[in-house]
């Protein structure tokens, strides 16, 4: 499949917004942590699972969009 350049820029500027969302909730998680909110185990658990699949799918956007933008400025 091949992608154009403005589907190539959309990849990447969703996988930045990915990033940016979820280090911030991560950020915000850890600080709630630290302050000693009282919350069952299961949720810092889900929360912590959550950060990290979605900075995966993040890298993944990013490494098909930049992929996808150097196949379309070398053809």
């Amino acid at each position: 499949m091949r992608f154009t350049k403005r589907y190539a820029w959309l990849l990447i500027g969703v996988a930045i917004w990915n990033f940016f969302i979820w280090i911030t909730f991560a950020k915000n998680l850890s600080a709630a942590h630290s302050r000693g909110e009282d919350h069952p185990t299961g949720y810092w658990v889900a929360h912590t699972a959550l950060i990290v699949v979605d900075l995966i799918i993040g890298g993944v956007l990013a490494a098909v969009g930049l992929k996808a933008l150097r196949a379309a400025r070398d053809s």
